[in-house]
């Protein structure tokens, strides 16, 4: 059995060696392009900044230590230049030679990743890409001499550049289209994101975009003028698709390459994996490019399986990741309300901002979580997170619950490894899971930030019951009524008639307003998330309205606080 893999990275050089643990007697080749095989693309951003020191380490294995360990016949600096199904052959050049030549096959793997977007923007040529180790190696050098940045993207992979060569010593500008960085995640929960970044001294120029890049400038369509001896295109990536293309393969409604749930291609000689095909969409079944490396590698696994004989399905994704940012963990899965609300579907968002571990014990810092759940059948659409701890483990435990398909209030059940340095007795998952199951049974009822001055509008009161020191400094929802929640029973009279929003700083004490109110006959719902949410919400909307160039913008923040 002649094998070729057209790819030597995450998902071409795990279907390469999962094939060969299963198969003594196949004939494995893969063929690189670049100069380098298995490397670790996802550490590119974090050598550039000098926190992987050494470039080995990025370098996990090499065509001979392949050869030595899995007898396999890897090859770089060779490309691909065409694919000839009909007579099972592709013919290859040796980019150091510049020799052709021809490879037969029985089984082909397409595993050639994805390309950066480029866009057409006069003097685009001068900005560099990180896709490969070449790339590094030219980011790094360029950026040995620089004192000031432009990166143009506001998402992974663009944060992370942005870190790295704030970490380096840059004077950092970050130029993002969209009116918030890191699309996967809501407005609100970009907001701290947004201030970690400025902390740290990134020119952050969101709802901006790139007119032209200069010798030594960066201009926005604004007319502004950014200085940029180096300049970074992380707009985003596209299925590298070409030689699908011109061999007459099926290309999906995205642009990726189309497999059926085994990873064949049209040509069911051709296998495709990693960022270069189409996936299903966890959620709703339908098509998605989701681009990450732990997805590339199972592909290549489940390839190797199916080219084996074994019995192999592809399997949808949530499109599950994390990134770094100044030390703030910054994660998702599934979908964000935004994306839920512009595909018309109904959601229920849940806000909470949880220790990362037991207050009592030192270190605990303070996440704040999201998750999103279809009101009527109880199914988890999406969650994130945001904190400088725990929020990785919190998101792939979510993620697991996916997907095994539990419930949203099923999360109250889960019985999850607890110390006091590590979480709380009702971890914060679990917590997610109470209010699910109270907002599922009608227990309490609630109220989104962005529908809060609707709700006034409307006649509803606000009634804050936290301590007066937490107003301190104008940290006040206007028109808001104060009655701390230990003296609302002695109160009541005090409060407005018609319904009521009650809010604390974080939800918590709001629910407890909120059953008291309940049991003596009012029509209460509890400020979801609380200020903290209600705060970040309305400061990225007051973004938003700044780069509306339509409509009549809302009231801003600043009218609505004190």
């Amino acid at each position: 059995m002649r094998v070729i893999v057209i790819g030597g990275v995450a998902g071409g050089m795990s279907t390469a060696t999962r094939l060969r643990r299963l198969s003594e007697n196949a004939e494995i080749t893969v063929l690189e392009r670049s100069g380098h095989v298995s490397y670790a693309n996802c550490g590119l951003p974090y050598h550039v900044g000098g926190v992987i020191e050494q470039r080995s380490d990025l370098l996990l294995q090499t065509p001979q230590s392949l050869h030595d360990r899995f007898a396999l016949d890897v090859r770089v600096h060779h490309e691909v230049l065409a694919i000839h199904r009909a007579r099972h052959v592709v013919t290859v050049r040796n980019l150091e030679t510049g020799d052709d030549l021809e490879l037969p096959y029985d089984h082909l793997v397409l595993a050639t990743g994805a390309r950066a977007v480029r866009p057409p923007i006069p003097g685009i040529e001068r900005a560099l890409s990180l896709r490969d180790v070449e790339d590094t190696d030219a980011l790094v050098a360029a950026a040995s001499g620089a004192r000031t940045a432009v990166v143009i993207g506001g998402g992974f992979i663009g944060v992370e550049v942005a870190e790295n060569l704030v970490h380096l010593g840059l004077d950092v500008a970050v130029v993002e289209a969209a009116d918030q960085v890191m699309a996967p995640i809501d407005p609100e929960m970009a907001t701290p994101v947004h201030d970690r970044m400025r902390a740290h001294g990134v020119d952050l120029r969101l709802g901006s975009a790139v007119a032209a890049i200069g010798p030594h400038e960066v201009t926005l369509a604004t007319g502004d003028t950014l200085y940029a001896d180096l300049v970074v295109a992380a707009i985003g990536v596209r299925p590298e698709t070409t030689l699908a293309e011109q061999a007459g393969l099926a290309i999906g409604e995205r642009g990726g390459i189309l497999v059926d749930d085994q990873l064949r291609t049209s040509d069911p000689d051709i296998l495709a994996v990693g960022d270069a095909v189409e996936k299903t969409d966890a959620v709703d079944g339908t098509a998605a490019l989701i681009p990450l490396a732990n997805t590339a590698n199972l592909q290549g696994r489940r390839a190797a399986d199916v080219i084996a004989g074994h019995a192999a399905r592809n399997r949808p994704v949530l499109g599950t990741a994390i990134v770094g940012v100044f030390g703030l963990q910054v994660a998702s899965t599934g979908w964000s309300e935004k994306r839920l609300r512009a595909a018309g579907r109904e959601v229920r968002a849940i806000h909470t901002h949880p220790a990362s571990h037991a207050t009592y014990y030192p270190g605990a810092d303070t996440i704040a979580l999201k998750l999103l759940v279809d009101p009527v059948t109880d199914e988890i659409l999406g969650a994130q997170g945001v904190g400088a701890s725990g929020v990785d483990k919190r998101i792939d435990v979510i993620a697991t619950a996916m997907a095994g398909r539990l419930p949203a209030s099923a999360l109250a059940d889960l019985e999850l490894a607890y110390a006091p340095a590590f979480s709380s007795a009702k971890d914060p998952v679990n917590m997610l899971g109470h209010i699910a199951e109270n907002l599922r049974t009608g227990t309490s009822r609630s109220i989104q930030w962005h529908e809060v001055w609707d709700a006034v509008a409307a006649g509803a009161a606000i009634v804050d019951v936290r301590e007066a020191s937490e107003r301190a400094g104008g940290r006040v929802i206007d028109g808001s009524v104060h009655i701390p929640v230990n003296q609302l029973r002695d109160r009541l009279a005090e409060i407005p008639d018609g319904p009521v929003i009650v809010h604390c700083a974080v939800g918590v004490r709001g629910h407890t307003a909120a059953r008291i109110l309940t049991q003596h006959g009012r029509d209460v719902r509890n400020l979801d998330g609380g200020y903290r949410t209600w705060i970040a919400g309305t400061r990225a909307q007051r973004m938003h309205d700044s780069h509306s160039r339509a409509g009549v913008p809302e009231r801003s923040t600043s009218d609505r606080t004190r």
